[in-house]
C-alpha cells in the first residue's frame, strides 16, 4: 500500500472516529460535551443528527455564540416569567413559574445543543471540567459567553417591562435603589429568603429570618448537585434506563422545574451563577445599585450563596455520578 493510500485510509479512519464516537466505559454524556482530538474537535451529540469537525478556534467561536444564545433563551423566558408574576400578577403559583424555567432549559438545549453542548450554566461547565470531560482551555470562553447571554436577556426584559416595573414600584411605594426595592431587583438577581413572597417580607419586618445563610448555602449546593447528577445520568449513553438522547433535554428541563418549584420559595433556586450574575449586574446598572450588587447581605454573602455554592454543588453531583454510578452503567452495558 502506497503512502497516498495510507494517508487516505488514515483520513477515512479519523473521519469514522469523528462520526461514530466510541461506546463503552469512556463514553461521554452527549448533550453537554465535545472532545478535542489533536487540532480537531468532536461533538458527540449524536442522535440530534450530525457531527462535524472544524479547527479549534473556529469551533470555539461557534460554541461561544451558541452558549450566549442558549443562556439568553434560558434567562429571557425564565426571568421573564418572574417579571410577569411580580409586576403583572399574570402567573399564579410557583409551579407556573417553575414550569417556564423548565421549558426554557429544554428549548435552549434543543436549540444550541448540537453546536456547543448547551451547558448554559457555569456550574455544569466546571463540573464537566472537574470530571475530565471538558477542555480547561475552553472554560473562560464558555462562562464569559453564558454571562453575556444572561446580561443581554436581562436588558431585553427591562426594555419590555420597564413601564410595568415603574408602575408596580409606584403602587407599592418602592423607591428603586432603596432596601425595599429588593422585591423588584429579585426579577433579575436572586435573594434569600425569596423577597417576592409576602410571608418572607412580613417575617423580615418582624426581625425573623425565615431562611438563614447556612440554609441558603445548603439549598444551593444540594440543588445544583442534584441537577448535575441528573444531567450526567440522563446524558450517559450507557444508561439503558434513561429516556434516550432525543428526550433527555426534556427531562433535564423537568429536573430544573422540580428544583425551582421546591427551592424557589427559599433562595429563588439559583443553580446557575450566570443566570444570577448576568442579570444582577444589569440591575445594578439600571438603578437598583447596591441592592443588586453587592446585595443586602454584602458581596461575600452573595458570592458564597450564588456563586461558590452552585459551582461546588455541580462538581459534587458530577463526581458522585462519575465515580459511583457511571462505572456501574458501563459494566452493565458491557455485560449485556
Amino acid at each position: 500500500m502506497g503512502p497516498q493510500s495510507q494517508s487516505a485510509t488514515g483520513t477515512a479512519a479519523r473521519q469514522a472516529m469523528l462520526l461514530r464516537p466510541e461506546e463503552g466505559a469512556n463514553a461521554i454524556p452527549a448533550v453537554f460535551l465535545f472532545v478535542a482530538r489533536g487540532d480537531e474537535v468532536v461533538h458527540p451529540f449524536q442522535d440530534f443528527g450530525y457531527f462535524y469537525s472544524v479547527s479549534n478556534q473556529q469551533k470555539l467561536q461557534h460554541c461561544a455564540v451558541a452558549e450566549c444564545v442558549g443562556t439568553f433563551i434560558l434567562v429571557f423566558f425564565g426571568c421573564g416569567s418572574v417579571h410577569v408574576a411580580v409586576t403583572l400578577d399574570a402567573l399564579q403559583g410557583g409551579w407556573q413559574v417553575a414550569s417556564v424555567w423548565g421549558f426554557a432549559v429544554t428549548l435552549a438545549i434543543y436549540a444550541v445543543g448540537n453546536v456547543s453542548g448547551a451547558h448554559i450554566n457555569p456550574a455544569i461547565t466546571v463540573a464537566l471540567t472537574a470530571c475530565g470531560r471538558f477542555p480547561r482551555a475552553r472554560v473562560p470562553a464558555y462562562i464569559g459567553s453564558q454571562l453575556a447571554g444572561a446580561f443581554l436577556a436581562a436588558g431585553c426584559l427591562y426594555v419590555i417591562f420597564s413601564g410595568s416595573i415603574a408602575r408596580f414600584e409606584d403602587e407599592q411605594g418602592i423607591t428603586r435603589g432603596e432596601p425595599q426595592s429588593v422585591v423588584t431587583a429579585a426579577m433579575y438577581g436572586e435573594y434569600y429568603p425569596n423577597p417576592t413572597l409576602r410571608l418572607h417580607r412580613e417575617a423580615a419586618k418582624d426581625g425573623v429570618a425565615t431562611v438563614g445563610f447556612a440554609a441558603a448555602v445548603f439549598a444551593e449546593v444540594l440543588g445544583t448537585a442534584f441537577l448535575a447528577f441528573c444531567v450526567f445520568a440522563l446524558t450517559d449513553r450507557n444508561n439503558k434506563g434513561g429516556p434516550g438522547k432525543r428526550l433527555s433535554p426534556f427531562f433535564i428541563g423537568a429536573t430544573v422545574a422540580l428544583l425551582v418549584a421546591v427551592l424557589g420559595p427559599v433562595t429563588q433556586a439559583c443553580l446557575n451563577p450566570a443566570r444570577d450574575f448576568g442579570p444582577r449586574i444589569f440591575a445594578a446598572l439600571a438603578g437598583w445599585g447596591q441592592v443588586a450588587l453587592p446585595g443586602p447581605g454584602g458581596l461575600a454573602d452573595t458570592l458564597v450563596v450564588y456563586l461558590v455554592a452552585p459551582v461546588a454543588g455541580g462538581v459534587l453531583g458530577g463526581v458522585v455520578y462519575s465515580r459511583l454510578i457511571g462505572p456501574a452503567q458501563s459494566d452493565d452495558s458491557a455485560a449485556s
